[in-house]
């Protein structure tokens, strides 16, 4: 199917249905992307309760939350499903670290990017190599950038069709979804963290700022994007 088959027959389903649609039509072919955030683990109860034909996996990048961890091992513990993990490139990992340290990240809107580059998008090309479809947590008020994607669009990087399910979710209705499903979240969540993503760079949201204003918080509003849904880092730094 291309993408205008599935916009056709996802319309009007339901995040529970249109996974179930990518499942009976992409079974072995879609990929789901979790850093276990509220909405991952929304997604993730329903492809594990459903016992859907979808791949989960996570990109362990090295910096992470010891409450990511923790909410990782619930999640294996809860579902007794498998959770596919993709690391950086050692020999990657090690030259930049030797060449610049453990924080250049912090230095240059350049360097960031080279980490997240090394850390997340090489690792995720190798994740969704070989797929059709890869579903996400993404729902459109998390950030003006995310505002203007769409609900199905077509990954001209990785060359398959992008799905995020929750899309049209508010994080009110995420939030309920959790309580009422009994689904294991991350207890940042409850510390300020709506977003959260590696420990040097996240940090807890004060009343009033943007969903990712805790992301990369010494940037520009403007570049709080790591790269992974950045179809022009893709094009231009990493190719799959």
């Amino acid at each position: 199917m291309n993408i205008d088959e599935v916009k056709q027959a996802i319309a009007g389903l339901g995040p529970q249905q249109l996974l179930a649609f990518v499942a009976q039509n992409f079974g072995g072919k879609a990929v789901f992307s979790t850093s276990f955030g509220w909405e991952d683990q929304v997604i993730s109860d329903m492809i594990f309760t459903e016992d859907l034909n979808v791949k989960v996996f996570t990109l362990d990048t090295g910096r992470m939350f010891t409450e990511t961890y923790y909410t990782w091992n619930r999640t294996l513990e809860k579902y007794q499903k498998p959770i596919y993990t993709f690391y950086p490139d050692k020999e990657k990992l090690q030259e930049m670290v030797t060449k610049k340290g453990p924080s250049s990240f912090y230095e240059s809107v350049e360097n960031r990017k080279e980490c997240c580059g090394i850390r997340k998008v090489e690792p995720l090309n190798r994740a969704l190599a070989g797929h059709e479809v890869w579903i996400t947590g993404i729902r459109a008020d998390q950030s003006a950038n995310r505002e203007d994607m769409q609900w199905v669009e077509w990954d001209a990087a990785h060359n398959l069709i992008k799905v995020h399910p929750l899309f049209f979710w508010s994080l009110d209705e995420v939030k309920t979804y959790v309580n009422e499903k009994n689904v294991p979240y991350n207890p940042l969540h409850d510390k300020g963290f709506p977003s959260i993503g590696c420990q040097p760079c996240t940090r807890a949201v004060q009343p009033g700022e943007d969903f990712r204003a805790g992301r990369w918080w010494w940037e520009d509003a403007s570049k709080k994007e790591c790269g992974l849904h950045d179809v022009t880092a893709h094009e231009e730094v990493f190719k799959p």
